[in-house]
């Protein structure tokens, strides 16, 4: 079933985001990528400064092959720009995992993307290949797009069904366990206490709603 992931990147740990260490007040905004044999070439829009400015903010990166200014909107501004594949980063990882983006933000504090997938499987793939190259992505939000959600999935927040899914994808539920809460913990960026918190009430949560579907089909 295919699903939609939100997550979270420091700023400086993605490439465009070397534009907020000259420019700290603009914002920038992924328009879509288009992957090609040996490019990937994002097209994004940024708010908060001149045209020309945006361009020396990137001439210097390593991972830019080229940078084109394509339009004016209203103060906002739409460049594209060509990196190489063999610059790892969000971008290359999601034309390796066949995931979608959907949108992406970034500030001077941390980048947010809205990524799709055929099915949880893609997603989890996309974590993984991103922990390999030690980019740090942080899940803040997964749910599955489905015109009918079921009870459960009704009554589960967002924060628990995303930390219920990371819990059983990396094996918090095996016997031995193949992860602890504090490793859970720091891949979403929460504290143990919270980890623990949203496991308990998540499965309380699936409990109750199994046993009253239960109740009810008697």
């Amino acid at each position: 079933m295919a699903t939609e992931a939100t997550f979270t990147v420091p700023s400086d740990q993605f490439p465009l985001g070397t534009i907020f260490e000259q420019l700290p007040g603009v914002t920038v905004e992924l328009e879509r990528i288009i992957p090609a044999r040996d490019v990937v070439i994002p097209y994004f829009w940024v708010r908060g400064t001149e045209v020309d400015d945006v361009e020396g903010a990137f001439s210097e990166h390593p991972g830019v092959k080229a940078i084109q200014f394509v339009d004016s909107v209203d103060g906002e501004h739409l460049l594209r720009v060509e990196w190489a594949l063999d610059y790892d980063d969000v971008l290359t990882t999601l034309t390796e995992t066949d995931v979608a983006l959907i949108e992406a933000v970034g500030t001077n504090r941390q980048w947010t993307f809205d990524i799709r997938g055929e099915n949880r499987r893609n997603i989890a793939a996309f974590q993984q290949r991103c922990r390999e190259l030690d980019i740090p992505i942080t899940l803040t939000k997964l749910h599955a797009l489905t015109p009918i959600e079921s009870a459960t999935e009704a009554a589960l927040t967002d924060t628990q069904q995303a930390t219920l899914q990371l819990a059983y994808e990396r094996g918090y539920f095996n016997t031995p366990r193949d992860v602890t809460m504090a490793e859970l913990g720091e891949e979403l960026g929460v504290s143990q206490q919270a980890v623990a918190s949203r496991l308990r009430r998540g499965i309380e949560t699936i409990i109750a709603s199994t046993l009253a579907e239960s109740s009810a089909s008697r």
